[in-house]
Parts: C-alpha cells; sequence; structure tokens
C-alpha cells in the first residue's frame, strides 16, 4: 500500500487552461441550452405546441429572457 500512496503523491497533474475554469459560482450563469421538458414547457407557454406526438421534430428554442 505504501509504494501507492508514494506514487499518489509524487504524480504530477496537468494544468488547465484559464478559459475551462469557472469564473463564478455555476448556478449564476445563464445556460444557452434546454434540456427536452424545459423546451417543451416554454413552447407550451408560448402556445406553439398543444400535445408533443413525436420524440423528434421539436421547433428550435431560445432560452427565456
Amino acid at each position: 500500500m505504501k509504494p501507492f500512496i508514494d506514487f499518489i503523491k509524487r504524480r504530477k497533474f496537468m494544468s488547465q487552461h484559464s478559459s475551462f475554469r469557472s469564473g463564478g459560482s455555476a448556478s449564476s450563469k445563464k445556460r444557452s441550452v434546454l434540456k427536452r421538458f424545459e423546451r417543451i414547457d416554454l413552447l407550451r407557454k408560448r402556445g406553439a405546441i398543444k400535445t408533443v406526438t413525436r420524440v423528434t421534430g421539436l421547433p428550435k428554442t431560445k432560452p427565456a429572457e
């Protein structure tokens, strides 16, 4: 077990580019992509669809402001 712990302590990790780091809390950022159920709810609120009959073919939507 000791050699494994020594290996972990000596292990070098790769650095992370600054564009991949989170600048703030993840919940404060606005998402640009909606999940399927969010798209369906938004389309129903806008009156674009009443019922969903197909798995594919939902119209494109932009997130609510």
